[in-house]
């Protein structure tokens, strides 16, 4: 149960970072930081749905896009969290295939990279 509670937590907090860095990054994407926290949990649930689904239909229907699966789960998620969050924004097609990838890109490298880093922060208050 805690670790299924740290895996939601550290998803949580990678796709808060996609999409901190995405509406930084990027002149025509804009986040409020009031509107974060519920972006942040409309994307991450919406992206829990879609991501199944997508990898079904690959699967069954067009098995070259297994691959592609993650990114396109990701726009799914930014569009429907777009439609019902009003203080995020994303204008123009380039724009949403660039937040689709940092979103994509950060949101991966927080799943790595997060569990190591609390890991060793864990590690070093033992030892202290």
């Amino acid at each position: 149960m805690i670790r299924m509670l740290i895996g939601v937590g550290i998803t949580l907090l990678g796709n808060a970072l996609g999409l901190i860095v995405a509406a930084a990054v990027l002149d025509d994407m804009t986040l409020t930081v009031g509107a974060l926290v519920v972006a942040v949990v409309i994307f991450t649930v919406v992206y829990a749905l879609a991501q199944p689904f997508l990898t079904q239909m690959a699967l069954s229907k067009a098995p070259a896009l297994r691959g592609g699966v993650a990114l396109i789960a990701t726009l799914v998620a930014l569009v429907v969290t777009t439609l019902l969050t009003d203080d995020l924004s994303i204008s123009g097609a380039l724009t949403w295939i660039e937040a689709t990838v940092i979103v994509w890109i950060v949101s991966l490298l927080g799943a790595w990279l997060l569990p190591a880093i609390l890991i060793k922060k864990k590690v070093e208050e033992k030892r202290a």
